[in-house]
């Protein structure tokens, strides 16, 4: 590693470092790429390592109910297995293209109308269903861990607290659960149904059962299966636990898979909490009127929270929140367009819109990292964003982004603004790290976006980093907060 690359150099490009329009509307904004490089570098070093220091969730008033939400990186060491940022980078893209893959076969599949309530789990033997009857085999990143931002999460009673992937592109919560019959290595002890005098299983007739789009019954249990589009599944249980939020209040008989055969790639976390639009999703069944999170860098240390039954923040961009009719679980935002130096980009509005099919539009999601844009939206998008950045010095691609720079002579550097634009006319803009990113720590920087072949876009967590995100259930409004974890 060259320590000298840090160099302050004279640039002519900085004379002025925000250059604002007659509209007063900002062309460029200055990125940080000292202190984003030296994150990447501080990740890394073994002597910077420290024991995650668990936070207790923030007082709330009555009717809220919160979590603390942690990034990957804090709870989960496995960058200490890379040799560097690049590596680090690589495993995370490769992560991010399973969960893409996971998307938009769940999307296919409904498109299709694809039946899953004629398809069983069956648990009882090794010929399971397995995620290859459901979709074209993907490998799977088993090694990779999955879910790059986890709720601490109460459960059972007495309360034990787990670690849950947040995924707002999934209905069914699950964890694992003893006896294994195959669990992959998580961070806290394995839930043991016998230790919680709530624990209780479900009936085949239930209403959660039978909310199920796979679904089998043995002795009378609801038995349950997720199978994701990425090669990933659990099967098990449906049964019902109470959830407890931090000191803010618990809630009981919240209906879950209690998964006795997990697979895939969920390496790190006890389970996952699904915030989807569905009957089963945590939102849905604890009758939330919002939830909102904020998702701290992916490489921080610290906390942020994930809030049900909490008011949006005053100054935020408002947005439709939309449901297409053929796909319940995911949630759409009404997004008409993009913006590059303040410059509304020439994209037709119908590229982000839902069309009669049910294909199209745009969802905001926890899960998946850079943002996938139709491929006539990222064209758009790159080109225009490459023409105003003249003055960068370009380099290679890097895995899925095509359009890198080298920053290494600089410490900080002015770039072309870029900003979501919704319907009802207001713009999110972007700040320059959530849509730059270090890719290495010898000051390559990539755009963090990348085109699709799907009908399906896509706004990802890198793009969301540091914006509290909320949900209006009763409203129908999608907010986004600057600057408000």
């Amino acid at each position: 590693m060259d320590s000298h690359f840090f160099l302050f150099l004279s640039l002519l490009t900085l004379s002025a470092t925000v250059t604002v329009t007659a509209t007063a509307t900002a062309t460029v904004s200055t990125l940080n790429v000292a202190s984003a490089v030296q994150k990447t570098l501080d990740l890394l070093n073994p002597t910077l390592l420290q024991e995650h220091v668990e936070k207790t969730t923030p007082e709330s008033t009555s009717s809220s109910l919160s979590f603390t939400l942690h990034p990957r990186s804090s709870i989960h060491h496995t960058h200490h297995h890379h040799h560097d940022y690049a590596s680090l980078t690589l495993s995370r893209l490769a992560r991010d293209s399973h969960r893409v893959t996971s998307l938009t076969t769940k999307l296919n599949f409904a498109l299709a109308g694809t039946n899953k309530s004629e398809l069983k789990p069956a648990v009882e033997t090794d010929s399971m269903l397995r995620p290859e009857d459901l979709s074209t085999p993907v490998s799977s990143g088993i090694s990779q861990g999955s879910g790059e931002y986890f709720a601490r999460v109460g459960l059972g009673t007495p309360v034990q607290l787990y670690y849950m992937v947040i995924d707002t592109g999934s209905d069914i919560n699950w964890l694992q659960c003893q006896p294994c019959s195959d669990c992959y290595q998580q961070t806290d002890p394995i839930f043991n149904p016998s230790a919680s005098t709530s624990y209780s299983t479900l009936s085949c007739s239930s209403q959660q059962c039978s909310s199920l789009e796979i679904t089998a019954c043995r002795s009378e249990v609801c038995l349950y299966q997720v199978s994701y589009g990425d090669g990933s599944f659990t099967v098990g249980d449906f049964v019902t636990e109470t959830v407890t939020f931090g000191k803010s209040g618990s809630v009981p008989k919240v209906a879950m898979g209690c998964g006795h055969d997990n697979e895939g790639l969920f390496v790190g976390a006890g389970g996952l909490l699904a915030l989807g639009g569905g009957p089963l999703s945590l939102p849905s069944q604890i009758k939330s009127t919002s939830f909102s999170y904020c998702l701290v860098d992916r490489d921080s240390k610290s906390s942020s929270t994930l809030e049900f039954n909490t008011a949006a923040p005053a100054n935020s961009v408002t947005a439709p929140l939309l449901r297409n009719p053929r796909v319940k679980t995911y949630l759409y935002v009404g997004m008409t367009g993009i913006t590059v130096g303040g410059r509304a980009l020439s994209i037709p509005p119908s590229i982000f819109a839902v069309d009669a099919t049910g294909r199209g539009g745009v969802i905001v999601d926890s899960g998946t990292a850079v943002t996938r844009l139709q491929s006539q939206a990222y064209n758009s998008l790159r080109d225009a964003f490459t023409r105003q950045a003249r003055n960068l010095k370009p380099t290679d691609g890097f895995s899925l982004f095509d359009t890198c720079f080298d920053f290494s002579q600089m410490t900080r550097v002015a770039v072309p603004t870029v900003g979501f634009t919704f319907t009802g006319g207001k713009t999110l803009s972007l700040k320059p790290e959530n849509y730059l990113i270090p890719v290495d720590s010898r000051g390559k920087f990539c755009l963090a976006f990348a085109p699709t072949d799907s009908s399906l876009s896509i706004i990802g967590n890198v793009q969301q980093q540091g914006t509290r995100v909320g949900y209006d259930l009763t409203k129908s409004v999608v907010s986004f907060s600057p600057n408000n974890c």
